[in-house]
């Protein structure tokens, strides 16, 4: 029997906002006499996967509605949003960790209408906006299709992805949105436009990463690939390694990502490279998670304060785990939950880096690395190294000028001020070092960069304040992302 990607590497894949799923509703941040900040529930308030982002909104609304009757119903919360002068946003899963999904005291509306449409002669597939990937995954399924590029885990919107720019593992590629062909979305005043890299492009480059600031997307049109069987690669070596062992995998299989150690004792100095090949197999079916991924919680939680436990993880990941991996399918790699390593500690909340450096600082980015995480006590659980190509379309790109590592770091973080205050101190000091190495941080998780960090990151955030002001004079469309960085940015 072979093992899934998740339970061979007992908890190996960190996700876009996406581990720290405890989300139940609308909580209400406060502090108890121990300093702790204890999420207490209510009506009128949104938070996200991070559980410290609780804001106070207007109104959610929730629309499963097919089609023309989605857009007539949100035409109709858009008007009563602009006519008050509230603020509107969609989200779908809901996993960014700063509010990036939600309106400050305005309307939120959350889809879930799944409607996908296969064209498997032009290897495409049309999707309404609120569509899951695990119900792409499913329907591509049958037809010898897989998703060209999403995020690790199946939660997640499409739109959401297109809209945060998020990346995968499949190699060699660019965001996911390098395989979108085309958007439908509404604008602010409530004009219906289809945007391309050939219709209204500038829409489309805006959309693209554009967190719904721009227009909210409907459907789009994304690029598919040929489902296939898979047999994986282990190679481990030293992490200062890693970058030109990956460079020189990346363009040869369909497939690749690495891990890194992560106790301290040992902290980044070993690395190990997964590579996926293809073989001339029967395709084994999609089936989600398995008895071994759920029983690789235990030990990814028991890594917290444990530097046995982390060094004996690594041994397993590197050693016998990787000996039992089996033949899986391209798709059935990319269908694991989030909820499969949830962390069930109301003291702590899971929290995601990211980090992109150029290849050819990455062994510099590893010194720096070592230099500033062991310092805080926040305690790091995994890293998955991916490869992205790449672009130059996106205005928020964080990948110009050529290809980056991406580092996807999960920390556990205790619920408290204090916690929060050292989290910023060490993020702050690390987007600092990743800008001066050519690199950006990703804009999904925290609100711990400074604005001029922000801009730094992002060269054409100005350029992108200034086009949502040309579709959105009013501002419409907002969430804590604009609040907090672009906004000011904007022209008066």
């Amino acid at each position: 029997m072979s093992l899934t990607r998740r339970g061979m590497l007992l908890g190996a894949g960190a996700v876009l906002g996406g581990v720290a799923s405890r989300y139940a509703g609308p909580q209400n941040p406060s502090q108890d006499g121990l300093g702790l900040i204890a999420p207490k529930g209510g009506d009128g308030v949104l938070n996200d996967a991070s559980l410290l982002s609780e804001t106070p909104i207007f109104r959610h609304s929730v629309l499963k509605e097919q089609g023309p009757a989605l857009i007539a119903a949100l035409r109709a919360e858009m008007a009563e949003a602009r006519a008050a002068g509230r603020a509107f946003n969609i989200g779908a899963a809901r996993h960014s960790m700063g509010g990036q999904a939600i309106p400050r005291a305005g309307h939120a509306v959350t889809f879930e209408s799944p409607s996908i449409e296969i064209d498997s002669a032009a290897q495409t597939f049309r999707v309404q906006a609120g569509t899951r990937w695990h119900q792409v995954i499913a329907a591509l399924e049958p037809a010898g299709l897989s998703p060209k590029v999403m995020q690790s885990n199946a939660d997640f919107g499409v739109a959401a992805t297109f809209s945060v720019n998020a990346h995968g593992w499949p190699t060699a590629f660019g965001p996911m949105g390098s395989t979108v062909q085309e958007v439908d979305m509404l604008l602010a005043d409530g004009t219906a436009v289809t945007a391309s890299r050939t219709q209204n492009p500038d829409l489309f480059a805006a959309a693209m990463g554009g967190y719904g600031l721009i227009g909210q997307i409907t459907s789009l049109v994304v690029a598919a690939e040929k489902n296939m069987a898979l047999t994986p690669t282990f190679q481990t070596m030293t992490a200062d390694a890693f970058a030109d062992a990956f460079q020189a995998v990346v363009r040869t299989v369909p497939m690749a990502y690495g891990r890194l150690s992560v106790d301290r004792a040992g902290f980044f100095q070993q690395a190990m490279m997964i590579s996926y090949a293809p073989v001339q197999q029967a395709i084994p079916p999609v089936t989600g998670s398995g008895l071994m991924s759920k029983a690789a919680r235990p030990i990814f939680r028991a890594q917290l304060g444990n530097e046995w436990v982390k060094r004996r993880r690594w041994w397993l990941e590197t050693g016998p785990n990787a000996m039992l991996a089996g033949l899986a399918s391209r798709s059935g790699l990319m269908a694991e939950p989030v909820v499969t390593l949830d962390d069930r500690d109301p003291t702590r909340t899971d929290i995601l880096h990211e980090y992109f450096v150029p290849p050819s600082a990455f062994g510099e980015f590893l010194a720096v690395c070592r230099a500033i995480i062991p310092q805080s006590y926040q305690e790091m659980l995994n890293v998955t190294l991916r490869w992205v190509e790449q672009d130059d379309l996106s205005l928020l790109s964080y990948a110009q000028g050529g290809p980056r590592i991406a580092a996807v770091m999960l920390f556990s973080q205790e619920m408290s001020i204090r916690a929060e205050a050292d989290m910023r101190q060490m993020t702050q000091s690390l987007i600092d070092a990743v800008i001066a190495l050519g690199g950006a941080y990703y804009l999904p998780y925290r609100p711990h960069a400074t604005p001029a960090q922000m801009t730094a990151s992002y060269a054409r955030a100005a350029d992108f304040a200034a086009f949502k002001h040309q579709v959105d004079p009013k501002a419409l469309f907002r969430n804590a992302l604009w609040d907090r960085y672009l906004s000011a940015l904007a022209p008066s």
